[in-house]
């Protein structure tokens, strides 16, 4: 006889949104890594696709508007210790947006800021790893 184990995993979309050689980023105003800047985000609510929540998100986040049509999917991210809070699973997707889009931080995030690709802070979790295959994904 066998014993299984079954682990909680939660599933979260995040947005790469790329305007005139910048990333959106905003700054996460909770824990984990309160304070540290990241890509826009959350959980995909129930009754929700990983593409309907990225929209939701980055509107609740940066105040930015895109449809899912809007939206290519770049991966999932599933690394079981990418998440400090336990197991998070994320479907990232690119955006890109008009470069006069304005960003205004909402929800959970303290800031929202267009990052030029050139000079990005460190970022969250496994941020700028997302950030990198969607760099080369275009």
């Amino acid at each position: 006889m066998t014993t299984e184990s079954f682990e909680t995993i939660r599933y979260t979309a995040d947005v790469i949104a790329i305007s005139d050689g910048r990333v959106l980023l905003i700054e996460r105003g909770w824990d984990p890594y309160e304070g540290h800047w990241a890509l826009p985000g959350g959980h995909v609510d129930a009754g929700e696709t990983s593409r309907v929540a990225a929209v939701r998100e980055l509107a609740e986040e940066t105040g930015v508007q895109v449809t899912a049509a809007d939206l290519r999917q770049i991966g999932v991210w599933d690394q079981p210790d990418r998440d400090p809070r336990g197991r998070y699973i994320t479907a990232a997707y690119l955006a890109i947006v008009p470069a006069d889009t304005p960003a205004v931080a909402g929800d959970d995030a303290r800031s929202a800021r267009w990052w030029p690709l050139s000079a990005l802070p460190q970022l969250a979790f496994d941020h700028a790893d997302i950030l990198h295959a969607a760099i080369h994904a275009q």
